[in-house]
């Protein structure tokens, strides 16, 4: 989707509903159970009650601001009740939510406001500064709105001395000017936006992914019938809401189904497991340096883990004696291997219990109403067994990258998703992932589009050429690795380049290795040979 401000992508109006908006199966809850408890993080518990009251109240003030169909509205918070309100209340405007990592620099959540054309932000106070900052040259956003955890005191002050209550709305403020209030869901349709998400692709600067209510439905519904999940369930959520795994895996599905969640502000491996024995916790999206850190709690023993009943995972292989580890922790579970991406709102495939260890290795078969395909480089499909790139169809794939009309029509091509990765299916259907998209390191369980990272190392004055590839690490999988070269007569410091790195990107893309080359490896075309600095990283050379 390449146009301005997106309004709407339905032309029938007999194909609106507000059946369709996702805020309102809040209205639903509410008249089933309304004292059910369906948000929780530390002391605070919301019932559906008092969840649906704030919902409303928020979107009244939202609307008082002017922020209605399709104005997009940034996330910049933790993991906490406001977030998941945000969802519903924009939402309930047919207003279209942003949520952005943060983990990223300032100069990257300048650009992802700025290309997503945001009119309002809210955030809380450790975000605050860079935001004010950011604000000036920032022209579509109109407001920015402080979560603060005690409104009466402003917890920072800008550069001309204004305090933030001077610049800011606060949200708690915000709320209590319409107690009260009830604000209808506004009809949309299956192809109208209900959410943008930046995602790293393979190109230097994040893309926007289209997510339409019809996006959200299918996967919504498709994770329900896969897990069978019920009012019953409780789904811990310790992975960040902004990315896909904390906000679909499967949170978001789980209140569509009429149960509750469990926040974790930031993800803490004690934690997880304290969460899961005091409030029951049926289900829980851990990624793998996740899993491996709760698994090393010393007295993980001591703790009640017998609720939950899956743990959903995915990113790199899951070895057997890891898996062996995971059930032995989780005894009452089975560990779904998944396969799923931003641009497909997450889950597309899983591993199911009786497969856990027959099909060791793959990611399972796919959801409903999912179809994968195994193609070719002339997009013809390949037999059983054989290697190529996973392309996806069906109601979960996403509408189009925002405002890029290029990288949409690479992507979306004949009526499939070409995903970039490669992968392969046996004859029982089951995919196998063999390699992941080109030039993509994941650390940690968040990408890093190494031309982003190349990006900022040639902006400085020393540097010639720079090419960024994979470093193996026992924690996070994979950290960023530079292979530099300087211009003639220039030079600087590996402490340099990574502060210089650090100003301008977030922590865990800055390169952990800096190797200074005379040249770089390349093709007799001139293209750079990664595979062969990839080769000599894994090696340990140099």
């Amino acid at each position: 989707m390449s146009r301005g401000r997106q309004r709407s992508t339905s032309n029938t109006t007999q194909r609106e509903s507000p059946v369709h908006n996702f805020a309102s199966i809040l209205d639903y809850h509410l008249a089933q159970r309304p004292d059910a408890v369906v948000v929780a993080q530390d002391e605070r518990r919301l019932t559906v009650r008092q969840f649906h009251e704030r919902v409303n109240r928020l979107a009244a003030g939202l609307a008082e601001l002017g922020i209605g169909r399709g104005d997009v509205v940034g996330l910049l918070l933790y993991n906490r009740p406001e977030f998941l309100e945000l969802v519903y209340a924009a939402n309930r405007l047919g207003a279209v939510f942003l949520p952005l990592n943060y983990r990223l620099s300032e100069e990257e959540w300048q650009y992802i406001l700025g290309h997503a054309q945001a009119k309002a932000i809210v955030t809380e106070p450790e975000f605050a500064p860079a935001v004010e900052r950011s604000a000036g040259c920032l022209t579509d956003l109109e407001h920015r709105i402080l979560v603060e955890d005690d409104s009466s005191t402003a917890p920072w002050t800008s550069a001309d001395g204004r305090t933030a209550t001077d610049a800011w709305t606060g949200y708690e403020d915000l709320l209590a000017r319409h107690p009260g209030a009830r604000v209808e869901p506004v009809d949309v349709g299956l192809d109208d936006l209900q959410r943008l998400m930046y995602t790293s692709g393979t190109t230097s600067r994040p893309k926007g992914v289209c997510v339409t209510y019809g996006n959200l439905q299918a996967k919504n519904l498709a994770h329900i019938v896969h897990f069978g999940l019920t009012a019953a369930d409780t789904t811990l959520v310790c992975g960040p809401l902004y990315h896909v795994g904390g906000l679909d895996m499967p949170a978001l599905a789980t209140l569509y189904a009429g149960g509750g969640v469990v926040l974790q502000r930031r993800f803490d491996a004690p934690g997880v497991l304290r969460a899961i024995q005091e409030h029951r916790v049926t289900n829980v999206w851990l990624a793998p340096a996740m899993v491996n850190a709760v698994l090393e709690v010393p007295d993980r023993e001591s703790y009640d883990t017998t609720s939950v009943r899956f743990v959903l995972g995915g990113g790199e292989k899951t070895p057997e004696p890891v898996l062996r580890r995971i059930m032995t922790a989780f005894p009452n579970a089975w560990f779904a291997d998944a396969y799923g991406l931003t641009e497909t709102v997450s889950g597309d495939t899983f591993l199911d219990r009786e497969h856990a260890l027959a099909k060791l290795g793959s990611v399972g078969r796919p959801v409903p109403h999912t179809r994968v395909r195994i193609v070719d480089d002339t997009g013809k499909e390949v037999p059983a067994g054989e290697l190529g790139e996973i392309t996806l169809r069906g109601p979960k794939v996403f509408a189009g990258y925002w405002r890029d009309e290029k990288a949409t029509a690479a992507a979306l091509r004949d009526g499939w998703f070409h995903t970039g990765d490669i992968g392969h299916v046996d004859e029982d259907g089951f995919l196998f992932i063999d390699d992941r998209k080109k030039d993509m390191i994941v650390s940690g369980g968040e990408n890093i589009a190494t031309p982003e990272v190349e990006r900022v190392l040639y902006e400085h004055p020393a540097v010639l050429e720079a090419a960024v590839v994979g470093l193996s690490h026992p924690r996070w999988g994979e950290v960023p690795r530079a292979f530099v070269v300087f211009r003639p007569g220039a030079s600087a410091g590996t402490e340099e380049l990574r502060e210089f790195c650090r100003a301008r990107l977030a922590k865990f893309k800055v390169p952990a290795r800096f190797d200074i080359v005379d040249e770089l490896p390349r093709t007799p075309s001139g293209k750079v040979l990664k595979r062969t600095l990839r080769d000599l990283a894994a090696g340990g050379e140099r």
